[in-house]
This record gives structure tokens, C-alpha cells and sequence, in this order.
């Protein structure tokens, strides 16, 4: 995957993780919230998190001091 592809890919999971973001507060403002399903949405979450943190290294070239 090239730079462009990963930058594209990377937009893609930040916007995917605020769309997460406000889902999980909605359900958090729920009169009865889904737990089951809010822990599955924060799953979700920390998995594109680390996902995105790991795209970033990608192009992030490694720069010894």
C-alpha cells in the first residue's frame, strides 16, 4: 500500500471511529443503554484505534537521533 492509499485508508477509519464515538454516546443516552452492545461499539472502537495508530507509524519514517 502506497502513501496515498494509506492516507485514504486512514481518513476512512478516523471518520468510522467519530461515527463510533457519537453511536456510543447515543446508546449511552438511551433510557435503558444495550450494554452488550456498547461494549461491542468500544470494541469496535479500541480496534480501529489501534488500527489508525498503526497506519500512522507507517508514515511516520523512522528517524533515529
Amino acid at each position: 500500500m502506497d502513501d496515498a492509499q494509506t492516507r485514504v485508508r486512514l481518513d476512512s477509519l478516523r471518520i468510522e471511529h467519530r461515527d463510533l464515538d457519537d453511536a456510543i454516546a447515543a446508546l449511552a443516552l438511551a433510557s435503558t443503554p444495550d450494554q452488550l452492545q456498547m461494549a461491542r461499539l468500544k470494541k469496535r472502537k479500541l480496534r480501529l484505534r489501534d488500527e489508525i495508530a498503526s497506519l500512522e507509524d507507517l508514515l511516520i519514517p523512522d528517524i533515529i537521533a
